[in-house]
């Protein structure tokens, strides 16, 4: 999971995320706790998480 130049830290992923795996300072970021479930990514309104 990768986080690219669109995201505008919304928080939205972060809110979704069952594994309080996004922490959002400014832009989003994606921490050691990421299980890729990849639910972030259907949730982000301007597909800003880029699945890898």
């Amino acid at each position: 999971m990768k986080i690219n130049d669109k995201c505008v830290g919304c928080g939205q992923c972060a809110a979704i995320c069952k594994n309080d795996a996004i922490q959002v300072w400014g832009k989003a970021k994606i921490t050691q706790n990421c299980t890729n479930c990849k639910i972030c990514s259907y949730y982000c309104p301007l597909n800003a998480i880029e699945v890898t």
